[in-house]
């Protein structure tokens, strides 16, 4: 029997569950959380333990952490590693994936994303309901695609950064790590001063 440990039992966890469920890829899906032993149920899944005890418990489950924030699920899955937990990618049947990309462990491609061939997605990222990775992108690690929003081709990634919900980034764009695409914005320049970025003209506010 194949077991998956989800590690954040979240909003965010439960279409990670969902996702996970509907590849048909595991046998049994639990969550562990922080929040434990005072919550022991999201939705129709058993939370069973913490952080801890996931830690202690690793050799039965594929782990991925299903936190919505970038930089703690990047850090979470560091520590899970360090303990040699199995980092399992949770790839929605409804999402297109060319066999040609690559998805490192603990990412997820959500119902309706398309990743293009010979795009590259880091570790510990969210590929978000409906987003679109053109051809040739690459995704640091950590970094999340919001529902919608589309990378045309070439467009690079840094570390930790977050792409708004129906933004666009025209194509061979860089966007450094740690940046804030806001919702709806439209980017047609690189951008690498750390920041919170909104609008079309994209402008800095943060």
């Amino acid at each position: 029997m194949t077991k998956l440990a989800i590690l954040g039992a979240s909003c965010h966890g439960k279409v990670v569950a969902d996702a996970a469920f509907e590849s048909g890829a595991w046998d049994e899906i639990v969550f562990f959380d922080d929040a434990y032993p005072d919550k022991k149920k999201l939705e129709c899944w058993t939370v069973i333990g913490s952080t801890l005890d996931l830690i202690i418990d690793l050799n039965n489950y594929h782990v991925i952490v299903a936190i919505g924030d970038n930089k703690t699920r990047f850090k979470k899955q560091a520590v899970l590693e360090a303990n040699g937990a199995v980092i399992a990618t949770v790839i929605h049947p409804k999402s297109t994936v060319s066999s040609f990309s690559t998805i490192e462990q603990g990412s997820v491609v959500m119902a309706g994303a398309i990743v293009n061939a010979f795009s590259y997605i880091s570790k510990s990222c969210i590929v978000n309901s409906n987003s679109v990775i053109e051809h040739d992108c690459f995704l640091g690690c950590g970094v999340h695609i919001s529902p919608n929003a589309s990378l045309a081709g070439g467009v690079k990634i840094g570390n930790m950064s977050w792409v708004g919900i129906a933004s666009c980034v025209r194509e061979l764009i860089s966007i450094g790590e740690s940046i804030i695409i806001g919702a709806g914005s439209v980017v047609v320049k690189n951008v690498f001063i750390k920041g919170v970025y909104v609008g079309n003209p994209l402008r800095q506010i943060e």
